[in-house]
């Protein structure tokens, strides 16, 4: 067989090169094409978690169990209506005059009771104040009367409002339960009160007008306590994007819809400068802005994680978040143990999570997930577990951010019922009522009363009954 000649080779060895080139090129496009996949992928899943309907829980079940107590003899305690203590009204309801089957006589046994606990009528009651108008023999200034029941002064043609009452009833109807505006007139219509949309979020300007003393007191309160657990979610005003911000204490919760994202917009709820301890997610601009707190980041969303790349089922890429969550299951587990085991438990967890993300950073190929989740484990080290500290199990230091994510929940359900604020105004009204009305219920009050004592003398500044000074 005859040897090749030099240009034959040169041609083959071009040819090869080429081919060599063509198959470079394609790799890099399929790279770059799985890349794309990937990314949608992610998204599609992230999508998936903020359905539009409220606590969806998947598809039903195809043969759903039987609902109700379970049979047999430990199937909990009976449940029943309590007995009234007093009853509005008595009716006799005496026997037949003869038995319904056979129309025998019949003879009275016993007198049984039953009570039925109903709504009154509904029936407004709409009261007539006849103010009296006079003026000041000395100066000839206008002077009128003010009695302890008006929440206004206005005569004339505003001389015709609604009740504290039912306008604090139609505050919580919109802001708590979330009806619209037009909804809650429609029912209190059927209460014999008619009123307009219009008419109800114009009072409810007015009233969040009257919250700010209020609204800056909560949020120094806040501000000054050991422990803030801290949030943020989409929110939506005239159609644009917003944030709805929340920051939380057993006692106290501030909300404020802003612009953006930024620190800038947390600091309106956090001073910057905050001293304590911030229990949060692992957004950035938590741990590079409050540079003087201690941080905690949530536990809860790192488990979520390694669960979600364990269902991902990556190639090589299922191990690593497997002892990760193992090693927070521990860590929350740790909680309950005396102080000594419970120090030496966090010391052993945080030296092995070291151990583990110093092993993913000098792997030769890591799975690009798992390099993600050990650089944020790298930054959030720090914050991982400091609910373990004896300072924070005497300050009440949780794990999770679960008491921002409880405060969040009902405004992200009125979202989904009616879309957000249509202007700014709007949204800074919903902010300050909903400070107001989930503080009211933290700190044992009814929020309803105390509407009603703050339009009948408007002029007190902070809501007394909050215990805020």
């Amino acid at each position: 067989m005859a040897r090749p000649s030099r240009e034959e080779l040169e041609a083959e060895n071009a040819s090869l090169r080429d081919r060599v080139g063509e198959l470079e090129s394609l790799a890099e496009g399929q790279a770059e094409q799985l890349k794309k996949l990937g990314e949608l992928v992610e998204r599609l899943r992230r999508q998936g978690k903020r359905q539009s309907a409220p606590f969806s829980k998947g598809e039903p079940t195809l043969r759903p169990g039987r609902g109700g107590r379970k049979k047999g003899e430990f199937h909990g305690r009976h449940g029943h209506r309590p007995v009234p203590p007093v009853a509005d009204r008595e009716i006799e309801v005496p026997l037949p005059g003869c038995c319904p089957d056979c129309g025998g006589d019949v003879e009275l046994d016993r007198w049984a009771d039953q009570f039925h606990t109903e709504l009154p009528e509904p029936r407004p009651v709409v009261t007539r104040f006849k103010v009296g108008v006079g003026h000041c023999t000395r100066c000839r200034r206008r002077v009128q009367g003010r009695h302890a029941e008006q929440t206004s002064d206005a005569l004339g043609a505003a001389g015709s409002m609604l009740g504290p009452h039912a306008r604090a009833l139609g505050h919580w109807l919109h802001y708590v339960l979330g009806l619209s505006f037009g909804k809650t007139a429609k029912l209190l219509g059927h209460f014999g009160v008619p009123v307009t949309a219009g008419a109800l979020a114009s009072g409810a300007q007015a009233t969040g007008r009257a919250l700010v003393p209020t609204n800056k007191a909560i949020t120094l309160a806040v501000g000054e306590s050991k422990v803030v657990v801290i949030d943020e979610t989409g929110w939506r005003v005239a159609g644009w994007g917003a944030w709805l911000w929340v920051a939380t204490t057993p006692t106290a919760t501030v909300y404020k819809v802003a612009e953006g994202r930024r620190f800038e917009d947390a600091t309106t709820l956090v001073p910057a400068d905050y001293q304590g301890t911030i229990v949060r997610d692992g957004y950035v601009v938590y741990r590079n802005g409050y540079t003087a707190a201690t941080h905690q980041t949530c536990l809860a969303h790192l488990l979520r994680r390694t669960v979600e790349m364990i269902e991902a089922d990556v190639p090589n890429g299922r191990r690593f978040p497997r002892q990760i969550k193992t090693l927070l299951t521990e860590a929350l587990a740790a909680r309950d143990l005396p102080a000594p085991e419970r120090n030496r438990e966090a010391a052993r967890i945080g030296d092995r999570v070291d151990v583990l993300t110093a092993e993913i950073a000098a792997a030769y190929q890591p799975c690009d997930a798992d390099r993600r989740l050990a650089k944020h484990l790298g930054k959030e080290r720090s914050a991982l577990l400091t609910f373990l500290t004896d300072k924070a199990i005497a300050d009440g230091v949780d794990a999770t951010n679960w008491r921002a994510e409880q405060g969040v929940r009902p405004a992200v359900v009125n979202r989904k019922v009616w879309g957000g604020n249509r202007t700014w105004g709007g949204a800074a009204t919903q902010s300050r009522m909903m400070t107001f009305f989930r503080t009211a219920v933290q700190r044992g009050a009814d929020p309803i009363d105390l509407l009603i004592g703050h339009a009948r003398a408007p002029d007190v500044g902070i809501i007394p009954g909050l215990g805020l000074t």
